[in-house]
């Protein structure tokens, strides 16, 4: 007697967790836990996360920035030396204020799988986890109030060849939207953003590269200006 074949089962996505305030290790836990996440580590400082990450290989790492001892940005160290030993680790990072220099700095680090969210964003669990499953599989995800920072102030160097709305497109793209999501956003075709981001490709130089690549590359000049 045969029987129909079962239905694979989808394996949780397996999250280390990086902060000090123990308060919060424990929230930040209990939330993922309840929201289909397997939390394989929470722990407290820099060398604890790089140890977690060789040790359980997690689908990604969720860190706040700035962790003992001297409370600057050792998570990002220790998030970008995790990726060193783990190469591709999919990294998102917590942060209680806008600093634009560690999403620059965590995109450089890794092509895919990159987030840098304010500590805020936590509140709105929906988002956030949506936002953690968007990086572990490979997005990348930047805080709606870093673009909008970086809106106000980039104006010059290879974004100055953009139109207004190819720039509304790349602050889009830089938040980790897709082209449909950006085409509901914005009001517009499916076809007429994939023209606009050709467009943004071309003049940024990225003609050549992979597309998913050619993206991290744009957003990575839009940060940098």
């Amino acid at each position: 007697m045969t029987h129909p074949p079962r239905e694979a089962v989808e394996q949780p996505v397996r999250v280390v967790i990086a902060e000090d305030s123990g308060l919060l290790r424990e929230s930040l836990s209990r939330l993922l836990a309840d929201a289909g996440f397997e939390v394989v580590a929470a722990v407290g400082d820099g060398p604890g996360l790089v140890a977690a990450a060789e040790e359980h290989r997690p689908d990604v790492a969720v860190v706040d920035v700035r962790m003992p001892p001297g409370y600057r940005d050792e998570g990002l160290r220790a998030a970008i030396e995790a990726r060193g030993r783990v190469p591709g680790l999919p990294v998102l990072v917590l942060s209680q204020y806008v600093e634009e220099r560690y999403g620059a700095e965590l995109l450089e680090s890794g092509a895919h799988g990159t987030g840098y969210l304010l500590k805020d964003r936590v509140a709105d669990v929906p988002e956030f986890a949506a936002a953690v499953r968007d990086v572990a599989s490979g997005g990348t995800v930047l805080d709606p109030e870093v673009v909008e920072q970086l809106l106000s102030r980039r104006r010059h160097g290879g974004l100055s060849k953009l139109t207004p709305r190819e720039r509304e497109v790349l602050a889009l793209m830089a938040e980790g939207r897709s082209n449909r999501a950006i085409a509901e956003t914005l009001f517009v075709t499916g076809g007429a953003v994939e023209k606009h981001v050709k467009s943004i490709f071309g003049k940024l130089g990225f003609v050549q590269a992979e597309t998913e690549h050619r993206r991290v590359l744009a957003v990575l000049t839009y940060l940098r200006g």
